[in-house]
Order: structure tokens, then sequence, then C-alpha cells
């Protein structure tokens, strides 16, 4: 039979959730079906003999923007060229659309891979870890993400991220035990959600026009975690996200390179508090 890429079937994304949590990417525990609905024919599996041994994701938001995710090869099957087959699966399915640009989250140690592929640079994001205890007051500012209007919300979240993802947004607030606020003061100046992960708390998006409004939401989403584990992605070159983790005392864990190809989309990344995946983007 030997080796071959395939597209994942519904059933499959479980399996590689479990794998993204035994390399220690803590996804959300109802991650699973928000991240296959978005783009079912982006998810592909390398299969030796039969045996799932490798994930990848090439996720499309409409035809401006992908994003690859998910990629792992079982630790067995490393280093035998499984991994990279699997790989231009994905990539294939990205470029289907011509002057798509595409990104990904990269680990240090495999960054010079993805730029043997065109990718480059655009930030260095990090993932931290903290502990809040503290009974804060949710702001009076702040409404469920629900009570906003719908294109308001696509029209401000479309600042943070490369293409319109409403399809996503919506199965993304509605996985259950998801909090999600939105910070109104005459108009929309942030939003944020957490979920809960396979440990603790993710927090992710977390964007909003400024310091204080990122800060208000941020202690609004951690008060309910009762001192379970939270953990937050932000990009390192926002100097205001560094400095909420810092006041926080959140603990850096981790570092990815955000990478694009051809070139990186126009992002306010100064209103980027909180990636939303590292999975998805």
């Amino acid at each position: 039979m030997g080796f071959v890429v395939r597209q994942m079937q519904p059933e499959e994304i479980q399996l590689a959730v479990g794998w993204a949590a035994a390399e220690g990417w803590n996804p959300g525990q109802f991650d699973a079906t928000t991240f296959y609905n978005t783009d079912p024919a982006g998810f592909f599996i390398g299969e030796l003999d039969g045996e799932p041994i490798a994930c990848i994701s090439g996720v499309t938001y409409g035809q401006s923007y992908g994003f690859v995710g998910f990629y792992i090869v079982k630790p067995e099957f490393r280093g035998q060229g499984y991994g990279l087959q699997t790989w231009n699966g994905a990539i294939t399915y990205l470029k289907s659309q011509s002057g798509r640009i595409f990104g990904l989250d990269g680990v240090v140690e495999q960054q010079h891979n993805y730029e043997r592929s065109g990718f480059r640079l655009a930030h260095r994001n990090s993932r931290f870890q903290g502990q809040f205890f503290e009974n804060f007051a949710v702001d009076p500012h702040l409404v469920a993400i629900q009570d906003v209007a719908w294109e308001e919300l696509l029209a401000f979240d479309r600042q943070f991220f490369p293409a319109e993802r409403g399809k996503f947004l919506q199965a993304w607030f509605q996985q259950p035990q998801t909090l999600s606020y939105a910070y109104v003061d005459s108009a929309l100046k942030g939003y944020g959600a957490i979920r809960p992960a396979e440990t603790g708390w993710r927090i992710g998006p977390l964007f909003a026009v400024n310091y204080p409004v990122a800060e208000r939401i941020f202690r609004s989403l951690v008060a309910h975690t009762q001192g379970a584990a939270c953990f937050l992605d932000i990009p390192l070159v926002n100097p205001d996200a560094v400095k909420l983790v810092e006041v926080y005392q959140m603990t850096p864990m981790f570092e990815t390179g955000r990478m694009y190809t051809p070139q990186a989309p126009p992002l306010n990344l100064k209103g980027l508090y909180g990636i939303t995946s590292l999975e998805l983007g």
C-alpha cells in the first residue's frame, strides 16, 4: 500500500487534536469540530500501509488567505520523508487559488525548514501561563458577544485577522463553556474569549483598541477560572501585550514564529493582545 496523503475524514480530527495535545499544544476541549468545519477540504492525513502517521491542515479563509496548522508526524516516523509529503498535500491545496497569502506558527527549531518553502518570519509569539484567584469585577462596558451587531464585530475582527472569518467565529463563540465579551463604549472597542482546554483555560482571541480596554476584557475573562491555569499566546512585537502578561505575572512557556508567504498581510498588531489559535491562526 505504501504512503499516501488523503483528505481527513470528520471522525479523524479527534486523532489530530489528540496528537496536538501529546505535543504539548494544549488544544481546547471542544476545538475539534470547529476547526474541521471551518474548511473540511483543508485537513489531510498521511497514511502508511493503512495506518495514519501524519497530519496537517491548510485551512482557507475565502480566496485571499489560508493557514497551515496541525503539522505533526508521529515521533517514530520522523526523518523519513513522510512529513514533507504530507506538507506538500496542504501546500498544493492552498496554492489552488493564485495570489493567496498563507501563514503558519512555526516552532523555533523548524523555522529554517519553512523558509525553504518561501515563508518569512513576520514576528515572534510566545505562550504565557498564569493563575488568577482574584474575584475581578466584570466591567460595566462589557456585554455578551451576542449583543454586538454581527457586521460590526466582523469589521472589527478584520483589523487583526487577514480575512473575513464569520463562519469560524460563530462556531468558536458557541463552543460549550466558552465565555466571550465585547467592550462597547459608544462603539465596539475590543473583544475576547476564553474556553476550556485539555489543561486549564485558553484565552483567545483578545483584540482591543488600547491597553486599558484589553486589560478590562482580560480581567473579566479570567475572573471565573477559580485559580485554574490560564494560557495566552501573544505577539511579542506588541509591547502592551508584553506589559499585560508582565503585570499579571504570567510565565513564558514556549515561543513560535508567525510566518507568511509570499508576504505578511497588513494587520493592526498594536491591538492584538491574544492570538486566536496556533492551529488556525
